[in-house]
């Protein structure tokens, strides 16, 4: 029976509208933390009553691509510069999230959004990789490739090249026929082998999108991120316009279907599904869409969004339950995402990481990628009773391809023991990209201070020392740094800063802010003792 959003509001947001709750749900009040909080502080959207809080994944997880597997589902997401990439992650309820391990040892490239599959027993990940100064040759801007495994822990296969440039963001369909495809952004298509390891023909246009009223605020009109569904007797396309940061009301969701995988497709009377309208918003840019039949036979739209007054965080991955109307096109139930909503039924498992580290055994490509990586950057790191000792590249953090990792936490401490080998300058940072970052370096002569991607004029007197601690607090954009010789007195840095700009529409990179360690110079330097700590 078709559900409207009037119906799931009734149910969802009761408080708000005089109107009952579903049994044991509440209302987040603004004044206090709505999330449930893990050992290590970090904001879980499970609130443990029977609802959960967006986001799902909280921190930088944009674009994702969300496979439903017998009674379980598998997500990944845009993995950019980070090596190894690709982080796989599973769950039984959609809501809470386990990381199964990363697909891709090896970027060629820069990742853009992939379309994560399965067809006939065999497990695909579609690969949009773009030029980077660090990727090999590569024959376009863009170059969309195919990786594949017979179990989704891999091992995967190296990438393949499917010669198919000038496109991202790869979207997989069969048709009525069991022929494969793969839809892009445009949005155009090409025809698979029935192995899925090449393409057959050329490009073709087959969509034209939605148009939005000309006096919306948008980034560009952008039409992408095409991913695809049959239901009932319609093949539906979902895709994203408006641009995927800029204004907070630009990226959006829209919905086409056809009958047949040829077209024509018929826009939805109510695009679009899902929109941003206004910066009093909890969640600003959503969009990026993948629509999904849930536990209990119930449907979900998984996509990802800013959160408002924290961009620094990037795109935080989001689910929305969807209804269908009378006449079978989608309508998103959400309503106020700020508010906690019914969790869907399921298996609980559990949720993320911890995010400290002793350095006691590797956790690449879960708690830390390289940033930036050519193949042979693993070989920078061993591991000793010492703790990560990380050889050092380059010259300053810009170009040291520093190991970073991803938070969601609008608070949060971090801190790290640093040991340093002769003509070796290493630390902790706050990086964003290689043009923005902050936070302290170390030498024999002293510590050099990083705000804004650049070395400070300021000298700060602490002492010519190659063993400090240094810890980072990021209350909410204020940033402050310490540092201390023996761990217990600490020095408060003399210089605070103000974060809330170190994000996209600043530097025009789609990133995050993420705790990094770095090393440049000569030499090496030992990392021990790493601790993460969210707070309220």
């Amino acid at each position: 029976m078709p559900v409207s959003r009037r119906d799931f509001l009734s149910l969802s947001t009761g408080a708000a509208t005089g109107l009952s709750l579903l049994p044991g749900l509440s209302v987040a009040s603004p004044s206090q933390p709505a999330w449930q909080r893990s050992a290590e502080g970090h904001r879980q959207a499970d609130l443990g009553d029977g609802t959960y809080l967006n986001p799902v994944l909280a921190g930088d997880y944009p674009d994702p691509t969300i496979l439903r597997d017998g009674d379980g589902y598998y997500m990944t997401h845009s993995s950019f510069d980070a090596a190894p990439g690709i982080l796989i992650w599973h769950s039984k309820d959609l809501v809470n999230w386990q990381p199964v391990g990363p697909a891709l040892e090896k970027p060629l490239g820069i990742v853009f959004a992939m379309d994560l599959v399965k067809h006939n027993g065999r497990y695909y990940i579609y690969i949009p990789f773009m030029k980077a100064p660090w990727s090999p040759p590569l024959a376009s801007f863009a170059n969309i490739m195919v990786i594949h495994a017979d179990s989704i822990e891999g091992p995967w296969s190296e990438p393949v090249d499917l010669n198919l440039g000038g496109v991202i963001d790869p979207g997989h369909i069969v048709d009525e026929q069991g022929q494969r495809w793969l839809f892009t952004s445009g949005i155009k298509r090409i025809r698979l082998a029935d192995d899925g390891l090449s393409t057959l023909g050329e490009l073709e246009q087959v969509y034209d999108g939605w148009q939005y009223p000309d006096d919306w605020i948008t980034e560009a009109y952008a039409l992408e991120g095409p991913k695809l569904f049959r239901r009932g007797g319609y093949f539906y396309l979902v895709s994203a316009v408006g641009g995927t940061a800029g204004p907070a009301t630009g990226h959006m969701v829209i919905v086409a279907r056809s009958k047949t995988i040829d077209g024509p497709w018929e826009n939805c009377p109510h695009n679009p599904i899902g929109r941003t309208e206004n910066e009093d918003e909890k969640w600003w840019s959503r969009g990026h869409a993948t629509m999904l039949e849930g536990p209990q036979g119930k449907w979900y739209m998984v996509y990802h969004g800013y959160e408002n007054g924290f961009r620094t965080l990037g795109r935080q991955t989001l689910v929305e339950p969807m209804g269908w109307d009378d006449d079978n096109w989608p309508v998103a139930l959400g309503g106020d995402l700020s508010l906690p909503l019914p969790k869907p039924e399921g298996e609980i498992v559990p949720h993320g990481f911890t995010h400290s580290d002793n350095f006691t055994s590797s956790s690449l490509g879960t708690r830390w990628t390289f940033f930036g990586a050519a193949a042979s950057e693993k070989s920078r790191v061993t591991y000793t009773p010492d703790g990560l000792k990380l050889k050092a590249a380059g010259s300053s953090p810009t170009d040291s391809a520093p190991l970073v990792q991803t938070i969601g936490d609008q608070a949060y401490e971090i801190s790290v023991i640093v040991n340093l080998e002769a003509g070796t300058e290493a630390g902790l940072l706050l990086f964003y990209n290689n043009r923005l970052f902050l936070g302290m370096g170390q030498s024999e002569s002293g510590m050099v201070t990083y705000r804004g991607g650049k070395s400070s004029y300021w000298r700060e007197p602490a002492p010519q020392t190659r063993r400090l601690h240094m810890k980072i607090r990021n209350d909410r954009h204020i940033v402050t740094f310490y540092y201390s010789e023996d761990g217990k007195n600490w020095t408060r840095h003399t210089v605070r800063s103000e974060t809330s700009g170190y994000n996209v529409n600043t530097i025009d990179d789609l990133q995050g802010l993420k705790p990094a360690l770095f090393a440049c110079g000569k030499g090496s330097a030992t990392f021990s003792q790493f601790t993460y700590r969210g707070l309220k």
